[in-house]
């Protein structure tokens, strides 16, 4: 039976069927020595929308009414989340209900223009999105390198399933070094579609937000990320050619490879204050590209 629907009259009526992330395995190590662990999970939940099949997304399924909440702003399927009547979620049936109120104007067309991108287990992008992106340029926002260590510093307290059992990619939606929200699961596309289910549901801006992700900043996480209005995108990995092209195209600040008191500013170097004083030779030649004196 699917979980109790939450009713509230200025948001869709939605169920409550989280899940555990892991599960508990005893492999065997190389000398056939029994481990007690952890595996994490990975749940088919098939979406229809009015009746319809659309996609069935692979998740951990800790937040799955985020996950599809943020998945259809994500893919621009519907207006406006007043549009959105009900989402209903049994993992009985391993499937997520969407109710629209008066149906989705180009459905069909819209499902029928896909792109297959690279996010993990295969990403799909519906509908025109490609083309929409002119339309979305971000703010300029300055911020502090001392900020981005603080930031590092505090998400080492999180990527709690990675610890247990690894297989899981983490995103953090950040207000200055305040994580506000982390999410992880399978696919780091669907960690940011939780968020910005979570977003959308609560009508948070995110104009003064940083995105932290585990993952590569490709074109797909870009384009998402520009999509939720958020300015700044960091990542503990590395860029694609088409992800710094989006960057520079939609005026997101690019950050990679970022670790402990290391980063790379791939797009928007002109809005990072460098205010950390160098402790070492090697921080001082990081800096400024230039052997210390």
């Amino acid at each position: 039976m699917p979980a109790q629907i939450r009713n509230n009259p200025a948001r869709p009526a939605m169920t409550d069927a989280g899940l555990a992330a892991d599960c508990a395995v005893t492999p065997l190590d190389e000398f056939g020595q029994p481990h007690e662990g952890h595996v994490a999970a990975e749940r088919a939940l098939t979406l229809y929308i009015d009746k319809r099949e659309v996609v069935t997304l692979m998740t951990l399924g800790t937040r799955p009414e985020l996950l599809v909440l943020g998945w259809l702003r994500n893919q621009r399927l519907v207006p406006s989340i007043d549009h959105i009547k009900a989402i209903q979620v049994d993992w009985e049936t391993e499937s997520a209900v969407v109710t629209t109120r008066s149906g989705i104007d180009g459905l069909d067309e819209k499902l029928g223009r896909k792109t297959v991108t690279t996010g993990c287990g295969q990403g799909t992008m519906f509908g025109n999105l490609m083309d929409s992106l002119a339309q979305i340029h971000l703010p300029s926002v300055s911020i502090k390198q001392s900020l981005i260590y603080d930031l590092l510093a505090a998400l080492t307290e999180h990527n709690e399933v990675y610890r247990r059992a690894g297989a899981v990619h983490g995103c953090a939606l950040c207000h200055n070094a305040t994580i506000n929200l982390f999410v992880e699961d399978v696919g780091r596309h669907n960690a940011v579609d939780a968020i910005a289910g979570h977003m959308w549901l609560n009508d948070t801006g995110g104009h003064d937000k940083i995105f932290y992700t585990t993952g590569r900043l490709t074109s797909e996480m870009v384009i998402k990320v520009a999509q939720m209005g958020i300015p700044v995108l960091l990542s503990r990995s590395g860029v694609t050619q088409m992800g710094l092209e989006l960057a520079r195209q939609m005026g997101v600040t690019l950050i990679a490879r970022a670790k402990g008191k290391h980063f790379l500013v791939y797009n928007g170097v002109e809005n990072l204050q460098y205010n950390a004083i160098p402790t070492t030779r090697a921080d001082a030649t990081s800096r400024t590209g230039r052997r210390a004196v």
